[in-house]
């Protein structure tokens, strides 16, 4: 299993984690992704460390804190040999204070996952969204205490605009506290606006990207192609999980799914493999979020480690996943350098 620096950290994580998504199956939104129980997590908890993975990434909202329990529950007795990752912020129950990212709910989120986990630090804590109405030094300071106090190793972000992580790296290089080293961030072939200004940030700043949602929410597993049906167990048959999910055209994704079949048959591999290995190749990529609703897809995630795409398969299906940029990042693009042309 290949590590890689986490941000500007001296941490170091696999390439690869097991995301928990699957764990519960709580509730009609995360049903559709999956239904694990406790025996069943175990299991994939199992191949997961016998394949080098040793990190695996939850939320408190993930079946209303339930794929927490799960994982808790499955890594007891060997907390010592994995890295914990999972976020708050989003809302949680029905009063004012269930939300966001004041001190007095990240707190009180904070000892919650510690109690479902079964453990007495978090690894890797992230802010899943941005709250607009707390100030960001009082998220800050907050998230600085914790780990001074021990509570959080490394901090970071997830679906943050540039603006809004630049805000909060400015704001801890001000007061001293605690840099973010991660933002937890979609990317994938059919969703590639990470790169136009986030990537560019994370280079710049040493902030890694730990990818969620690789495969497209569920459209690049090889099953969707012009003409058939969605697969029987795929997410996307549920319109609460379309509506929450990224917006993808049909054409679009179809032209992304003939490049990738075409690399398949070039490599022998599948097209969830290809797509993965993509990513693993992209400047700031960290660490890829695979998720499965049972250990045959894990075990099919697997086969994307270990290789690399070539150049020109890497070129082909950047082409064929590329689309217009929006203002102002296709102006830029004039900006090549400011060395003169020779004459």
């Amino acid at each position: 299993m290949e590590f890689r620096q986490l941000g500007a950290s001296g941490f170091m994580v696999p390439v690869f984690s097991l995301g928990t998504g699957t764990f519960g199956g709580k509730g009609d939104f995360f049903k559709s992704w999956g239904d694990n129980d406790v025996k069943e997590a175990t299991r994939l908890v199992d191949i997961s460390l016998d394949a080098g993975i040793n990190m695996f990434d939850s939320a408190d909202i993930y079946s209303g804190g339930a794929a927490e329990e799960i994982l808790g529950a499955a890594i007891k007795g060997r907390r010592d040999q994995v890295i914990i990752s999972t976020k708050a912020t989003f809302r949680h129950g029905k009063g004012p204070n269930d939300v966001g990212s004041s001190r007095f709910n990240l707190i009180r989120a904070v000892d919650k996952a510690l109690g479902r986990l079964g453990t007495d630090y978090i690894d890797i804590f992230q802010l899943h969204g941005y709250d607009a109405l707390t100030p960001v030094e009082e998220t800050l300071q907050t998230l600085d205490d914790l780990v001074r106090a021990g509570k959080l190793r490394y901090t970071g972000v997830s679906n943050f605009s540039g603006w809004h992580l630049m805000k909060s790296l400015a704001a801890s290089d001000r007061h001293g506290w605690n840099r973010h080293v991660v933002h937890q961030a979609y990317y994938s072939l059919i969703g590639r606006d990470y790169e136009w200004e986030l990537m560019p940030l994370g280079i710049e700043q040493k902030v890694s990207a730990i990818v969620w949602s690789p495969l497209g929410w569920g459209r690049l597993t090889g099953k969707i192609r012009r003409g058939q049906g969605l697969p029987e167990t795929s997410r996307l048959r549920s319109q609460l999980s379309i509506d929450k999910g990224p917006p993808v055209a049909d054409e679009y994704l179809y032209t992304v799914v003939d490049a990738l079949d075409q690399v398949a048959k070039e490599t022998g591999k599948t097209v969830p493999q290809i797509a993965l290995n993509w990513l693993l190749q992209r400047p700031t990529v960290a660490n890829v979020i695979v998720g499965a609703r049972n250990e045959e897809q894990l075990k099919q995630n697997l086969g994307a480690l270990g290789w690399n795409l070539t150049p020109e398969q890497v070129k082909k299906l950047d082409e064929a996943s590329a689309t217009t940029l929006a203002y102002p990042y296709w102006h830029q693009r004039d900006f090549k350098e400011r060395n003169p042309p020779p004459v």
